[in-house]
């Protein structure tokens, strides 16, 4: 976590861009003065993670005032399509809360995987009966359980052995799984995979996996899908990306507490998450390929990941390339992408400093 970026040598662009200028800890190369001048217009799509579309929502406006020739579409269709339309060229930009496996990568040689922050994921239920006050208690294993048919009714005695004083009802429980291929399915099946064993052995984790067939269990498409089918079922269950947190919530939906490593049971929040972050962003890879699920620490929130951009180091020419890397280093910024007016608004925490120059340098491999 030592690590610091080194100092931008280049041309001043605080007159371009006025108090918004970013910020010397991210190298701006000269084409990204040069688009304020010749102004072509550069168009980039963005696709994949419903987790981090919130997010690109909120960046594309606020980046149209920094590179004004620079139209960016984004869309939020999940994490599967956006490596799979970033690897075919669809896109320029394929948004993801999973990396690329190293079968992928051996077929897609070129392909970068380039954290911009990180996010997490929370476990929500809809409960009657049970007050919004009370966070349910839940562990990765009667979660596994659960999506198994293993444990069907909400008061299962491992339920209401870490849940004392909740009157919990005896009715079925009602998973919700991602259809899409899914980032948060990816970060929720790893939890899995960690914490059952039969879990491992049989289903294991993915961007899609094969649910196992529990009676009345429901499938939904993308975050939005997944909240708006848990408001709508009584007694379901579902993961949820954190950057959706605050729809659950005014949907009436309560956030479970989740058992870490160390066996205590925490909510995501900017204590918890960093907590997990600092105790296991320093075994990234230089290429960034890594699982930050169910780490040590006794704070540290079990679910939490790197928000990925998935970018082919090769563009379709010099202009489209100095487009794509000029974003993603304003995204990485603490004065661009990275500004707590972003991050909190979707609940995530910025790239941390020691990771930073690690995604700078996947960036700049991008040409055209």
């Amino acid at each position: 976590m030592t690590n610091k970026f080194k100092k931008a040598s280049i041309m001043t662009i605080t007159a371009l861009i006025g108090a918004g200028a970013l910020s010397a800890s991210v190298t701006m190369v000269p084409a990204f003065a040069k688009s304020h001048r010749a102004a072509p217009v550069v168009k980039l799509q963005e696709t994949g993670s419903t987790l981090l579309y919130p997010l690109f929502q909120l960046w594309v406006p606020a980046y149209k005032n920094v590179a004004p020739n620079v139209q960016i579409t984004p869309s939020g269709t999940g994490s599967g399509t956006g490596i799979q339309q970033a690897t075919d060229g669809t896109v320029q930009i394929g948004a993801s809360d999973a990396y690329m496996n190293n079968h992928l990568i051996q077929q897609n040689p070129g392909m970068l995987n380039i954290p911009l922050a990180i996010s997490a994921q929370q476990i929500m239920y809809n409960l009657p009966g049970v007050s919004k006050n009370v966070h349910l208690k839940l562990t990765g294993n009667i979660l596994a359980q659960i999506y198994t048919g293993k444990i069907r009714y909400w008061n299962d005695p491992q339920i209401a052995k870490i849940n004392k004083g909740v009157k919990l009802p005896h009715a079925a429980i009602v998973p919700i799984h991602r259809t899409d291929g899914s980032g948060d399915t990816f970060l929720f099946t790893t939890l899995l995979t960690d914490t059952n064993q039969a879990w491992a052995n049989s289903i294991s984790y993915n961007t899609s996996v094969s649910w196992p067939s529990v009676s009345g269990a429901l499938g939904a498409n993308g975050n939005n899908g997944v909240v708006q089918t848990a408001e709508q079922t009584k007694y379901s269950v579902a993961y949820v990306g954190i950057s959706w947190l605050d729809k659950g919530l005014q949907g009436g939906l309560g956030e479970a507490m989740i058992q870490n490593r160390a066996g205590k049971f925490l909510l995501p929040n900017n204590a918890t998450i960093s907590a997990a972050a600092n105790a296991q962003v320093g075994k990234t890879p230089k290429n960034e390929r890594v699982s930050l699920i169910y780490g040590p620490g006794s704070n540290s929130y079990p679910i939490i990941n790197y928000e990925y951009a998935i970018v082919n180091e090769k563009q379709s020419s010099p202009t489209v390339a100095a487009a794509v890397k000029n974003m993603l280093l304003w995204a990485i910024s603490p004065t661009g992408g990275n500004k707590s007016t972003f991050m909190t608004k979707v609940h995530f925490l910025p790239l941390p400093k020691s990771i930073a120059p690690l995604s700078k340098a996947q960036i700049n491999k991008i040409h055209g």
